[in-house]
């Protein structure tokens, strides 16, 4: 496994659900530190990594969400199962019989399985009926509710989920949890590396955003820290080359990153789209557009921040999006990084001007 897939690996491994993102926000601040100029976090738990190419040059955001749709402990019944609340968006078809990993406020991990019940015993009406997920439940292996307790485990309590990091049969299709969106993250912290040395002419910063999945808060309280000349929201975006997807999603994994032209948060900013395009023309990076008018990013916020920014939202194509497996393709992480990178080196202050303008 080379360096590349060993960042991808830790970073998607760690567990980091709403609210509850220290484990992926102390990895940003240690990743971070060797390249930036300060590394901090604001209140809500955003972590902000500086890079002052150009003292008064403009200000570059590129931010990906630490966070990953997961759960908390709601209860334990008498038997010692515990009843869970979803954090994020779920789709019970992907939940049952699936494992999870509790961690508790001393950091102990418990292993779990969201319980299903065999078909043998159920109805033919039951098995034509969807689970709802108040229904639910996770057995964490004890025989009641004392015995439960006794392990640290309390209400609250994170609850995320288990699966291995593991490159396809070909090696460049890459499986995990929480691509979405620790991918985002990562091309955050590549694009601070690849400016190490380099005298950019703007401020970049590179940020990890808290509670996206519940609401874009933490790309908030992010904007009024830093506001802003242009923003981007890297995220992961729908992959559609595969079974079962309308035509509507036209994005395909390998063939480079997804600029949105809308989603429901965000109407892209045209100037900066096509400042966005002509750059990867000349440097013959691929890329793909997407319409997603269900759903949106952390540029949803961004964009109307202090007296607003130009924003975008850039996709690495996912297949299987929240839930406890997703795909990415490395070329399209590693075109994304490079694009990324790119467009920083190219924001000075009459190039800011102009998409602000246009």
């Amino acid at each position: 496994m080379d360096n590349t897939l060993k960042f991808l690996k830790e970073i998607t491994d760690l567990n980091g659900i709403p609210g509850q993102e220290k484990a992926v926000r102390d990895f940003m601040k240690d990743k971070m530190m060797s390249a930036a100029d300060e590394v901090s976090q604001d209140n809500l738990g955003s972590v902000i990594g500086k890079k002052v190419g150009l003292e008064n040059g403009p200000r570059i955001l590129i931010a990906g969400h630490m966070d990953e749709v997961g759960f908390i402990v709601h209860y334990f019944d008498d038997k010692g199962f515990i009843k869970f609340t979803p954090l994020g968006g779920w789709w019970n078809q992907v939940m049952l019989a699936q494992q999870v990993t509790i961690t508790t406020k001393s950091g102990k991990k418990y292993h779990g399985i969201i319980g299903s019940t065999p078909p043998h015993i159920l109805t033919p009406e039951i098995r034509q009926k969807p689970v709802e997920i108040k229904d639910m439940y996770i057995d964490i292996g004890v025989s009641n509710k004392e015995e439960a307790e006794s392990l640290g485990i309390r209400p609250g309590d994170m609850i995320t989920p288990y699966i291995e990091f593991v490159p396809m049969a070909n090696d460049k299709f890459l499986v995990a949890k929480a691509w979405d969106n620790r991918i985002g993250c990562a091309v955050a912290i590549e694009v601070l590396n690849n400016l190490k040395e380099v005298n950019h002419p703007n401020i970049y910063y590179g940020v990890g955003t808290a509670q996206e999945e519940v609401g874009c808060r933490g790309a908030i309280t992010v904007s009024q820290v830093i506001n802003p000349h242009i923003s981007f929201a890297l995220d992961v975006g729908l992959a559609g080359d595969m079974p079962g997807v309308t035509n509507e999603i036209q994005a395909k994994m390998g063939k480079g990153p997804i600029i949105t032209l809308a989603d429901a948060g965000l109407v892209g900013h045209r100037a900066l789209r096509e400042f966005v395009t002509e750059v990867a023309d000349e440097l013959k990076i691929p890329y793909q557009f997407d319409v997603l008018m269900v759903g949106a990013t952390d540029a949803a916020k961004m964009h109307v921040a202090h007296d607003g920014a130009p924003s975008m939202s850039v996709g690495i194509p996912s297949r299987y999006i929240h839930s406890h497996t997703s795909m990415i393709h490395r070329d399209d992480y590693e075109n994304t990084v490079l694009l990324m990178t790119e467009l920083v080196k190219r924001l000075d202050k009459e190039t800011v001007e102009r998409i602000i303008l246009d």
